[in-house]
C-alpha cells in the first residue's frame, strides 16, 4: 500500500484513483459499470458531471482531483460531497495548484483534507501547508520520513497563512495594541 503525508504523519493511502475513460464506458450490456459500493473513490471531474447521482448512492468517501487548468469555482457547490479534493501539480514549476489551495479554503471554505498530488518535494511541503493543503503524495523516489523535517525549516513568517494564521506581523500588531 502506498503512503504519503498526512497531518504531519506518515500513512497508508486508502484511496483509489478512478480512471474516468473507463467508467464511462458502456458494455456490451448497455449498461456503464458500477462503482465499487464502500471504497474510498478520488475521481476527475469530467466523471464527477456525467455519473454524479451514481457516485452519491454509493455508501465510500469520496474525493475529487483537480488538475491546473480546472477551476475550482464550478465545484464550489458540491464541496460537501467530498471528504478530500486532491490538487495536481504535474509538473515541478506549475504553481498553479497554491491558488487553487487558497481559494478551495479561504473562498469556498472548504474543510476536508485537501491533498497535494504529482512533482511534490520535501522543500514545498511547508508553503503548500500554509496555503491549506495538509495531505502530500511525494513524488517516486522522495523519502517521506526526511520530508516530514521540512514543516520545521522556517519557524517564522511575515505573511499570514491558511492553516495558522498568524505571522511576524499580526504578532506585531498584537503587541502594539497591547502597549496603547
Amino acid at each position: 500500500m502506498a503512503t504519503l503525508i498526512k497531518g504531519r504523519r506518515i500513512v497508508n493511502d486508502k484511496w483509489q484513483r478512478l480512471d474516468a475513460q473507463r467508467w464511462l464506458q458502456v458494455g456490451e450490456d448497455g449498461l456503464v459499470p458500477d462503482f465499487p459500493d464502500a471504497a474510498e473513490l478520488i475521481v476527475a471531474p469530467k466523471l464527477w458531471a456525467l455519473r454524479r447521482d451514481d457516485l452519491l448512492a454509493r455508501r465510500g468517501r469520496l474525493g475529487l482531483r483537480l488538475e491546473p487548468g480546472d477551476d475550482p469555482a464550478q465545484f464550489a457547490a458540491d464541496l460537501e460531497h467530498f471528504d478530500l479534493v486532491a490538487v495536481s501539480f504535474p509538473k515541478f514549476g506549475d504553481g498553479r495548484g497554491y491558488s487553487t489551495a487558497k481559494l478551495l479554503r479561504e473562498r469556498y471554505g472548504y474543510k476536508g483534507e485537501l491533498r497535494a498530488v504529482g512533482q511534490i518535494t520535501r522543500d514545498l511541503l511547508y508553503f503548500m501547508e500554509k496555503v491549506g493543503f495538509d495531505a502530500y503524495e511525494l513524488r517516486e523516489g522522495e523519502d517521506r520520513a526526511e520530508a516530514l523535517a521540512a514543516f520545521e525549516d522556517i519557524s517564522a513568517a511575515y505573511q499570514r497563512f491558511a492553516i495558522r494564521g498568524q505571522s511576524l506581523n499580526s504578532r506585531d500588531e498584537e503587541l502594539s495594541e497591547l502597549r496603547l
